[in-house]
């Protein structure tokens, strides 16, 4: 099984700041997705940089790119057209409770 990241583009800076009541809405979609995935075994790490750049990442396995573009592409946030969704194949080579 291969490693992914993808990226959350907002559309604005200081996004967060910003959001309005139909982003916040698609971000709770988005938040329950990825609770799933977590559930599943699929997501390894997720989550907003902050400031005024807040740019999400998720960190999960897929077994090819065709598979890790669906569960990209089924992000809400993406789906919804919230934020622009960057894929890039991705190597964890270390994380604290995981040997080398």
């Amino acid at each position: 099984m291969s490693e992914w990241i993808y990226f959350l583009n907002p559309p604005r800076p200081d996004f967060a700041a910003t959001i309005s009541p139909e982003e916040e809405r698609v971000f709770g979609e988005h938040f329950a997705y990825l609770k799933k995935l977590h559930e599943r075994q699929i997501l390894i790490l997720a989550g907003p940089t902050l400031g005024s750049a807040n740019t999400g990442i998720c960190i999960f396995r897929a077994p090819n790119v065709e598979s890790a573009l669906r569960v990209m592409n089924d992000d809400p946030t993406i789906r919804e057209k919230v934020v622009t969704g960057e894929l890039r194949p991705f190597r964890v080579s270390l994380l604290e409770g995981r040997g080398l």
